[in-house]
């Protein structure tokens, strides 16, 4: 059973490292949306708050791990030539964050994440997932300077690029096809074990990572090889639970990227998912709009 042995994201905030990341992946324009409860047949529900910005798991990574170093992270992505694809790299790039953007003649995915009064969120997403393909005329030599590369949506090629780096990470999400045809030995698999869309066996893969990791939200988890961990008891009313699964992937890769062992990794990533549900929307600092 891991341990953890701290619990204040901030004495991992500062000093700030000088790691490189890289994500490569998907971004979903949300409006995120506080009700009273969540939706039922024939019930109207009230909001008491709501704002809306670029998240889903490639920005919300992006974001986590720009806040972990001095660095630019770069972030490759696909958006619709529209008007939320253009906010979204305003936005981002507002925040620190380098866009390579493969501009679709499709809309720019959207989507509605509505939260209760006891923090759990109900998603709705709206248009088909936008990534980014090896065909796509973008500067990817740069991921040859890059420490740690996590993927949310990809080819198998791009895949194939990103094993230059000392740590890959990627969730089921990106497809187990794709990661089989890929060939590539992963760092990191990392998932929800609570989520259908995430939920795989280990017969599945033709090349077990050397770590598997399945969440499990207040429950904890189970890597592999390892065992179960527990979460970090969290003092604070959960505010919002969209994104903590992504904010926890982040400090996984900036753990293995920094040489960590699994966990030292692991006791950031608790950490970073706890804090994500402190507050309303994935993003605890204001983000410039």
């Amino acid at each position: 059973m891991f341990e953890t042995k701290n619990n204040l994201f901030r004495d991992y905030q500062f000093p700030k490292g000088n790691l490189k990341f890289a994500v490569i992946g998907h971004i979903e324009w949300i409006n995120f949306i506080e009700v009273d409860q969540l939706p039922k047949p024939g019930l109207i529900s009230h909001s008491r708050k709501s704002l809306e910005y670029p998240a889903g798991g490639g920005a919300v990574i992006a974001k986590r791990l720009r806040e972990l170093t001095k660095s630019e992270v770069h972030f490759f992505t696909s958006l619709g030539d529209d008007f939320y694809g253009n906010q979204c790299l305003n936005i981002l790039e507002n925040n620190g964050i380098k866009l390579h953007v493969a501009w679709r003649d499709k809309p720019t995915r959207k989507g509605f994440s509505v939260i209760d009064s006891e923090g759990e969120r109900s998603i709705t997403i709206i248009g088909d997932r936008l990534a980014p393909t090896h065909k796509d005329n973008l500067n990817w030599s740069i991921l040859d300077e890059m420490d740690g590369i996590f993927i949310t949506a990809a080819d198998k090629e791009i895949f194939k690029k990103s094993r230059i780096v000392k740590s890959l990470c990627t969730t089921p999400r990106a497809g187990l096809d794709i990661i089989n045809d890929s060939g590539i030995f992963l760092d990191g698999l990392i998932g929800s074990n609570l989520d259908p869309g995430e939920v795989f066996s280990l017969n599945e893969l033709k090349l077990n990572p050397k770590y598997i990791i399945k969440t499990e939200g207040e429950n904890g988890g189970i890597v592999f090889p390892g065992g179960r961990y527990k979460a970090i008891e969290n003092k604070k009313n959960k505010v919002d639970s969209y994104g903590c699964g992504d904010s926890f992937a982040a400090g996984i890769l900036y753990g293995l990227s920094s040489g960590w062992n699994i966990e030292e990794s692991l006791n950031l990533a608790k950490i970073m998912g706890k804090s994500c549900s402190e507050h309303f929307g994935p993003y605890k600092y204001d983000i410039k709009i």
